[in-house]
């Protein structure tokens, strides 16, 4: 079989559970981008802790090599604190906040959709179960009902396929997502732990 006929299958598939196989199709692709996306964004790249960090960063007279998201934050707060006079502590932190904000306003990007698409995913599968079901009692109930069985399991595969499918999408993104999230999270405190580091050592 060629990749035609795989492409051909793939649409009868598709095509048997209706509309909402496509638009369930379409979700399953935006949660994967936005899944993809922020695993690639919250690479913390460095291991071990905040601390070891930002001293081999202040170590090093030369800018060493960035392997993620933790080391491009640490030396742009180094850069602003050496550009600041300031020995005020709250400034200091202000100043750091200023500087991480980009940093953590990425962090969440596309949280809200992975979300809402885990959550949509099963109450679209369950429209196109109340269709499928819909189709279903309509040929149950014509007058030649033992001349539409085509109609039934077919209105039957429509509505557990959806079922199916609305799973598909929903249960891997929720998984992964928590992933994701737990990921943001620890950034977050790593960036709150580099203002506590930098500030005290500039103040002290």
């Amino acid at each position: 079989m060629n990749i035609v006929d795989y492409l051909q299958k793939f649409v009868e598939l598709m095509n048997s559970g209706g509309v909402i196989m496509w638009v369930l199709f379409a979700l399953n692709i935006l949660l994967w981008y936005g899944l993809g996306y922020r695993y690639i964004l919250l690479q913390r790249g460095t291991r071990g802790n905040v601390r070891r960090q930002v001293q081999k960063h202040l170590k090093r007279k030369t800018q060493q090599k960035m392997r993620g998201l933790l080391d491009y934050a640490i030396s742009d707060a180094i850069k602003t604190l050496k550009e600041s006079k300031d020995k005020n502590l709250q400034n200091c932190r202000n100043y750091l906040s200023d500087t991480l904000y980009p940093y953590t306003n990425d962090l969440g990007r596309y949280a809200i959709l992975v979300k809402t698409i885990v959550v949509l995913a099963p109450l679209v599968g369950l429209l196109g179960t109340v269709d499928g079901m819909i189709e279903t009692f309509d040929a149950l109930q014509s007058s030649a009902m033992f001349g539409q069985g085509a109609s039934i399991s077919g209105g039957i595969s429509k509505a557990l396929f959806t079922t199916e499918l609305g799973l598909v999408v929903a249960v891997p993104g929720l998984i992964l997502g928590r992933v994701l999230d737990k990921k943001e999270e620890r950034l977050e405190h790593d960036f709150e732990l580099i203002k506590d580091i930098l500030c005290t050592r500039s103040i002290s």
